[in-house]
């Protein structure tokens, strides 16, 4: 089925749902890491992303990805291409996507187009000598790899997140069984994926979790100065829970704590931040400054006193997984306040490298901000550990390392 391959391609195809995504750069940035580790990394996207705000790195590897719109001679002709030379793989995969996704109607819609796109991916892996197919996240992406590799025979595995597997699951199953491997970024989705699919997942599922470079994310050469500021880097989903920072800085203003809160990113709930924060007339203290690039990031970190991440967990079962952003504010030393869900205990122990509250407790919130503003010399204790947790377990090296060894494995070399 497939062109041979060269000596020493290392060649691994990405599939994602969007790219360049700002809010998901540690995508970007564990390809950039396995770049660097030698590997050929072809990215295909289900989306083209248009954001005007892209980290540098963005702008070199969107030039090279494949650009592929649905409705395009490229993808009627890789279905024809499928249909003369595999007909019976094709046709399984159509059907096993259509079984696969036919109970929920938002999934059997999305299938319809994600079919064709991973044909048209298949026959670019085939003539470009892909080794490994690798997807993020367990719902569209891992169903494209799941069909690129049913048309190829090109070993496929994929990244399970949060969202994907906390709330719909259409072939979840099914896409773990065909992969040469799961990875997931902590040991609260392994065990969450264990008491759903049992051995199947003990078998095939591996924690690397997601990393950020700590030689860019360092600490700042002095501390933190001006009006003690906090930093809340997601972007503005339900899920994030920012409104219960907002009430927890209206508690600590009206108990005369002189403080600065910056949310950094953007998204859906804007406006209902924006008109919380002018009725509870803190528009001189409090600044929604949307997505910024990287480097902004970094600068804003330095000049932080505390990071505060107050994720919730919506009806649905929809909450984040570990937040990259608390890796890289640990890693410059900062203290970070957060919610105690899904696995951020893994990277924020409670007293030891961080705070951790319930989540939808503005008051608890509060009383844990207070606690820091009051004792700066905790907050640099806990950075401190902090940093080490991340240097440790945390490290876009050492986790691009693990996924390379991974890949190996399936003869990537």
């Amino acid at each position: 089925m497939r062109a041979a391959a060269g000596k020493h391609h290392r060649r691994v195809a990405y599939l994602m749902s969007r790219f360049p995504k700002i809010s998901e750069t540690f995508i970007l940035y564990e390809i950039v890491a396995l770049e660097e580790l030698g590997f050929r990394i072809e990215i295909f996207p289900l989306v083209r992303e248009r954001e005007p705000v892209q980290h540098h790195e963005a702008e070199r590897l969107a030039a090279g990805a494949h650009d592929v719109s649905l409705f395009s001679r490229a993808v009627l002709r890789a279905q024809l291409h499928w249909l003369r030379r595999s007909p019976r793989r094709y046709l399984a995969a159509w059907g096993s996507a259509l079984r696969g996704n036919f109970r929920s109607p938002r999934f059997l819609v999305r299938a319809l187009a994600v079919v064709p796109l991973a044909a048209t991916f298949a026959r670019r892996m085939d003539a470009s000598a892909v080794e490994h197919i690798h997807a993020h996240w367990a719902t569209h992406p891992a169903l494209a790899a799941y069909i690129a590799s049913r048309l190829t025979g090109i070993p496929y595995s994929f990244t399970a997140h949060a969202h994907d597997i906390y709330v719909e699951r259409p072939m979840l199953e099914e896409k773990i069984r065909r992969a040469a491997f799961v990875v997931t970024i902590s040991d609260f989705n392994r065990r969450f994926l264990e008491k759903l699919y049992g051995r199947l997942a003990a078998q095939r599922v591996v924690v690397v979790h997601c990393g950020t470079d700590t030689s860019l994310f360092h600490p700042p050469p002095s501390r933190a100065s001006g009006p003690w500021t906090i930093v809340c880097i997601a972007s503005l989903q339900p899920q994030k829970g920012q409104s219960f920072l907002i009430e927890a800085c209206r508690r600590l203003v009206v108990e005369g704590v002189d403080l600065r809160c910056i949310f950094i990113g953007d998204g859906e709930t804007r406006p209902l931040l924006k008109a919380q924060i002018r009725d509870a007339g803190l528009e001189d203290r409090l600044e929604l400054i949307g997505s910024q690039p990287r480097h902004r990031v970094v600068e804003l970190l330095g000049a932080a006193h505390v990071v505060a991440q107050p994720s919730i967990v919506l009806p649905n079962g929809k909450m984040e997984g570990i937040p990259v952003a608390l890796m890289e504010a640990l890693a410059m030393e900062r203290p970070v306040v957060a919610s105690a869900i899904s696995g951020i205990s893994e990277l924020v122990e409670d007293g030891v490298t961080g705070i951790l509250v319930p989540p939808q407790d503005s008051a608890r919130l509060a009383d844990a901000l207070r606690r820091l503003y009051r004792q700066p010399e905790l907050g640099a204790r806990l950075g401190r550990a902090g940093r080490q947790r991340v240097v440790n377990d945390f490290d876009l090296t050492r986790s691009a390392r693990a996924l390379a060894a991974l890949f190996g494995m399936q003869g990537v070399s």
